[in-house]
């Protein structure tokens, strides 16, 4: 139970299962630099440090990596992907959620991890051996479908139960922070790299 209970919570975690609507969403990628009581210093990625107010009761989610083969016809992901002119789709990442989290944020929508990166959480319908060994799947989500191509060496993850002990300096965090009019930033999750593995979304 208590994996479970911390998949659903893990599930909500913001900017990453649910599109941007009313609310300034602002997805953090970076490393830790400190974390004082509920503020956490993160070095982003573009090269400024950041302060982000987290929740009396935040959670935290660890990502572990899964082989090629973990992805499986009925595995519902998330993959972050660079669209073709064909329509298809390339795969930068792919997270396989514990089942306790199918129908996580379903469908397509615009992604930040690369400029016009398009972020796709479905179900996989079918998988084929493709080019160089890697992964052709077709998606469903919302009834209608999307081919992915999923390279040799891509990031593939899965979430793992975890808690403010993986907040140390220098451990790689994914966040998807509230952004208030005043500019400040607050969070009620954080996603953490674990034994070197860093949250690739």
């Amino acid at each position: 139970m208590p994996l479970i209970r911390s998949a659903l919570l893990a599930m909500l975690i913001a900017g990453l299962a649910l599109p941007a609507f009313a609310q300034t969403v602002v997805r953090v990628r970076g490393t830790v630099e400190s974390l004082d009581g509920n503020t956490l210093m993160v070095k982003t990625r573009e090269g400024p440090s950041v302060k982000i107010a987290l929740a009396d009761n935040y959670t935290v989610a660890a990502v572990v990596p899964l082989e090629l083969n973990a992805i499986a016809a009925g595995s519902y992901i998330g993959t972050a992907a660079m669209g073709k002119a064909d329509g298809t789709f390339t795969a930068l990442e792919v997270l396989v959620f514990p089942e306790a989290m199918r129908g996580t944020g379903e469908g397509k929508f615009p992604w930040d991890l690369a400029p016009e990166s398009t972020m796709i959480n479905a179900a996989v319908s079918t998988v084929a051996t493709g080019a160089g060994a890697g992964r052709e799947l077709v998606l469903t989500h919302k009834g209608e479908t999307s081919k992915v191509m999923v390279p040799v060496g891509v990031p593939i993850v899965t979430f793992a139960p975890a808690d403010k002990a993986l907040l140390k300096a220098g451990t790689p965090v994914f966040i998807g922070t509230q952004k208030a009019a005043d500019g400040s930033l607050s969070a009620a999750r954080v996603t953490a790299g674990k034994d070197g593995v860093a949250p690739p979304m």
